[in-house]
C-alpha cells in the first residue's frame, strides 16, 4: 500500500552485512544477535586498520558520544564527524537508513551505544510479545539516558511490576523497582485458543498479562529487561541462578565468543557452558603459533584453546562482579553455531534450552566429570 519493498537475506548470518548493502533498507529491524554480528564485523575492521584510521575513528566516536550524552540529537551532535567517518559505515548499510530498531531480546548497552553513534540514524529498542500484539514499549529517540532500556509503554499499554521474592526482585524498591513485567491494555490478547488452563496461568481476571520477563524501572523512566522468570534454576547449594543475565555477561567476551549457552541444575554445585567460538579465538591461536589455527573444528578440540576460553570467561565474569557460583567452571567448545534448522534456536535467535540439553547431554556429563 505504501509502495515499500521487502528484501530477503541469503540465509548466512556471516554475509548479512553484504545483504543489507545490496538491499539498501530504509528501516532495519533486527534481533540482538544480528546487531552483535554487525558490531563485531565493524570493530574488527577498525582494529585491523592503520593506526591513523583507528585514532581518527576513536576521536570522532568520543566527540560525537560526548555531545549525544549532553542531550544533542544524533543528527546535530557531530555532523562533521558524520561526513568524515560515520557516513562510510552508513554507506555499508545502503546509505538510506531512517530507523534502526532492536527487539526480541535485550541489546547489550555497548552495542546499542556503538550503533547510536555510527549508524547516522535513530536507534531504539522495543519490547512486546505476540500476546500483546507486538510493541508494548519503545525507547525515546535521542534520549540518551534511556540507553540499555526498552523505553516507556506505548499509548495503548499499562504496565506494573510484580515482586519476585525468591530472586530478591522488589517492585516497591524506592531506588530501582524490579520485578516481573505485567501489561494490560486494548492490544492484549483474550486467551490461548482452546487452552483455558494456559490462559489462566498468565492472564488475570482484571486483564493483567504476566510476561514472564523481569524488568527494572530506571531513573530515566525506561524499562530495562534484566532477566527471564522461567530461565531461573537453583544449584545444589541452594543458590538461584538467572541464566540469561549470565549469558549476557559472557557474550561481552566477543569476538572470542560468538554464542554461549550456560547450564546448571539443582543436582550440581557449579555451572558449565557450551561455547561457539568467534573469530577472536582464531586470531589468538595464530598469535600463539598453534598449528591449525584457521581450522575452527581442530581448534575446538585443542586443550590450550579450551583453557584460554575458560580464562577469558572467568575474567569477564569477575569484571562484571559475578558471584563465585555464577562463574563458569568448565566449557565445551562447539565449532558449529546453534541454528534454527537444528531446532536449537527460536526464529528470534533465543535458545531452546531443552533441545540444547538433549543434544549436548553427553558433553555436559563429561564436563561435570572433569570438574569433580
Amino acid at each position: 500500500m505504501m509502495g515499500c519493498a521487502i528484501g530477503y537475506w541469503q540465509g548466512d548470518i556471516t554475509k548479512l552485512v553484504d545483504d543489507i548493502a545490496a538491499l539498501k533498507p530504509a528501516m532495519f529491524i533486527g534481533v540482538p544477535r544480528v546487531f552483535d554480528r554487525i558490531y563485531d564485523r565493524i570493530t574488527g575492521q577498525i582494529k585491523s586498520g592503520s593506526g591513523l584510521k583507528k585514532a581518527l575513528f576513536n576521536w570522532a566516536y568520543n566527540r560525537k558520544l560526548d555531545f549525544m550524552k549532553s542531550g544533542q540529537s544524533f543528527a546535530t551532535a557531530a555532523p562533521f564527524c558524520d561526513r568524515l567517518v560515520f557516513s562510510k559505515i552508513s554507506a555499508r548499510f545502503g546509505g538510506k537508513l531512517k530507523a534502526v530498531v532492536s527487539g526480541g531480546a535485550p541489546l547489550s548497552p555497548h552495542v546499542e551505544e556503538f550503533l547510536r553513534v555510527t549508524m547516522c540514524a535513530p536507534v531504539v529498542q522495543g519490547y512486546g510479545l505476540t500476546e500483546t500484539c507486538a510493541v508494548s514499549f519503545i525507547s525515546v529517540n535521542d534520549e540518551f539516558k534511556q540507553l540499555g532500556t526498552v523505553g516507556t509503554p506505548t499509548p495503548l499499554s499499562e504496565m506494573r511490576l510484580e515482586s519476585v521474592p525468591e530472586l530478591n526482585y522488589d517492585a516497591l524498591d524506592p531506588e530501582e523497582p524490579k520485578g516481573e513485567i505485567l501489561i494490560r491494555g486494548a492490544s492484549n490478547f483474550v486467551g490461548y485458543y482452546k487452552a483455558q488452563d494456559k490462559t489462566d496461568e498468565v492472564l488475570e481476571k482484571d486483564g493483567w498479562f504476566h510476561t514472564g520477563d523481569i524488568g527494572c524501572l530506571t531513573k530515566s523512566g525506561g524499562m530495562q529487561i534484566i532477566d527471564r522468570k522461567k530461565n531461573i534454576f537453583k544449584l545444589g547449594q541452594g543458590e538461584y541462578v538467572a541464566v540469561e543475565k549470565l549469558e549476557a555477561t559472557y557474550k561481552k567476551a566477543a569476538p572470542v565468543v560468538d554464542q554461549v549457552w550456560v547450564y546448571g541444575n539443582s543436582f550440581k554445585n557449579s555451572l558449565v557452558a557450551v561455547v561457539v567460538p568467534g573469530e577472536g579465538l582464531k586470531s589468538w591461536a595464530k598469535d600463539q603459533g598453534i598449528e591449525g589455527s584457521s581450522d575452527l573444528t581442530a581448534l575446538c578440540g585443542n586443550p590450550k584453546a579450551k583453557a584460554y576460553m575458560l580464562e577469558v570467561l572467568t575474567r569477564i565474569g569477575k569484571e562484571d562482579r559475578l558471584k563465585g557460583f555464577e562463574l563458569i567452571k568448565n566449557v565445551h567448545l562447539e565449532p558449529t553455531p546453534f541454528s534454527i534448522e537444528e531446532d536449537l534456536l527460536t526464529p528470534t535467535f533465543k535458545f531452546k534450552r531443552p533441545q540444547l540439553q538433549r543434544k549436548y547431554q553427553k558433553e555436559l556429563d563429561a564436563l561435570y566429570a572433569e570438574t569433580n
